[in-house]
């Protein structure tokens, strides 16, 4: 661990093997893979108790992965939905009273959570995506041309790869693109608290699961009062003139013959905004990493157009920008035959799932041609990602027109991931290249 990193996050050591398994930096620089590949052969449902965080089970094998999600009756997202230090959740508790800030689909369990969802669930499913196409595909020239336009040299991730999928999710949303400013800094400050790239812009800090610079939780209301009063005003907006666009139907949402609470609304906006794009993000810049760095697998693509669907997949796999999701026992239960008891945390490791040698043949390969049809990367059962098939029809957009009009691309610099443990992926990725 660097010394900025030792002085960033006091007391968080690599000392243990528990404190490895939450520690962000290892996440960052990704030899957290050891970890995962140790806990794999040697603990794959390991007993987790580091500093400052309540002790969870470690569960790092697909197998166990889907069969927790698929008994979501007995492992609830209610109580505890990411890693966070015990000072992170007291604080959360202090002003909400429950365990969560937001009220999100991924914090809630059936029948809310299923009732909710089904609110916007046509809306991303193929059938209606199907009539978005072109304009996904327009959205997506719309950038490769922004890239063109800047010559021979750009960091990918701060020119296009954040930009692209957010201006597709605030599509549709139905939110103007002037306001995707906005957006983007909440949403690297609610995913990237500890980040000290993002720390460093932002107006204040946040804390969701990761450090915080003097170790202690930190201010995330004024993110979220911020997020609140933009999203409110939209709900007041889209009652009195509603749109065809998702915004609409959340403002207007009825459940049981009542309309959705003012926290599960504002909720809702927030987890469609900024996991809609950060995700994506994530995977695209991330994918087009491993293409630089495996040059046969770029060639083997480019000659052969039809493999991007499974190099989207595989790139999903790969990245997994969701590192993990909690779950809590609301009764005992035998896994992997230990015995998980009642009010047991449980982390499903995703990121280590996708390298599951039992799975994946080679994981640590790179295959733009590989049949990925198993990967965690998007959850499974009652919570599978909402998001998935819009995601998909992203990346592949956004690669069947950067493709062909690129000549050449290479690494221009050192890439670099952010600093979190619960949603990361590249935030530097300089890059040189010529166009068609």
């Amino acid at each position: 661990m660097s010394t900025a990193t030792a002085e960033a996050f006091p007391g968080y050591t690599l000392d243990t093997l528990d404190n490895r398994i939450v520690n962000p930096a290892l996440v960052q620089d990704e030899t957290i893979h050891q970890v995962f590949a140790q806990l794999r052969r040697e603990d794959p449902l390991h007993w987790t108790q580091p500093d400052h965080f309540r002790p969870f089970w470690s569960v790092t094998k697909h197998a166990d992965i889907l069969e927790v999600e698929k008994n979501h009756q007995i492992f609830v997202n209610r109580l505890r939905t990411y890693l966070s230090p015990v000072q992170g959740e007291a604080w959360v508790k202090s002003v909400t009273g429950d365990t969560h800030l937001f009220r999100t689909l991924v914090d809630l369990d059936d029948p809310i959570h299923m009732k909710l969802r089904g609110l916007t669930q046509s809306w991303f499913m193929p059938p209606n995506l199907k009539k978005l196409e072109a304009r996904i595909a327009q959205i997506a020239k719309d950038h490769v041309d922004r890239m063109a336009a800047l010559g021979s040299e750009c960091d990918f991730v701060k020119e296009v790869a954040l930009w692209y999928p957010l201006r597709v999710i605030m599509m549709l949303l139905g939110v103007p693109p002037e306001d995707e400013p906005f957006m983007l800094k909440m949403t690297q400050e609610i995913f990237g608290p500890g980040d000290p790239d993002v720390t460093a812009e932002a107006d204040h800090k946040a804390d969701t699961g990761a450090f915080s610079a003097a170790g202690q939780s930190v201010d995330l209301m004024q993110t979220a009062m911020k997020l609140f009063e933009y999203f409110g005003a939209i709900t007041a907006d889209r009652r009195k003139n509603p749109k065809d666009d998702v915004a609409s139907i959340i403002a207007n949402g009825m459940i049981d013959g009542q309309p959705i609470g003012d926290r599960e609304a504002m909720s809702y906006y927030i987890i469609v905004a900024t996991a809609g794009h950060d995700t994506t993000s994530s995977t695209v810049a991330g994918g087009l990493l491993q293409l630089m760095k495996n040059p046969a697998e770029m060639a083997k693509l480019r000659a052969d157009m039809s493999l991007v669907p499974n190099f989207v997949e595989e790139s999903i796999r790969w990245v997994t920008p969701v590192k993990h999701f909690m779950r809590t026992a609301v009764q005992d239960y035998s896994l992997r035959g230990k015995k998980v008891r009642e009010g047991d945390g449980l982390c499903l490791f995703y990121w280590s799932g996708n390298r599951d040698e039992e799975v994946f043949e080679d994981p640590f390969s790179f295959k733009v041609d590989r049949n990925v049809t198993r990967h965690v990367a998007f959850g499974y059962g009652v919570h599978l990602c909402l998001g998935m098939h819009l995601a998909r029809m992203e990346i592949k957009a956004l690669f069947n027109e950067l493709l062909p009009r690129i000549k050449s691309i290479e690494l221009n610099g050192t890439p670099k991931n952010t600093l979190a443990n619960f949603v990361s992926g590249l935030k530097t990725l300089p890059v040189r290249y010529q166009m068609a």
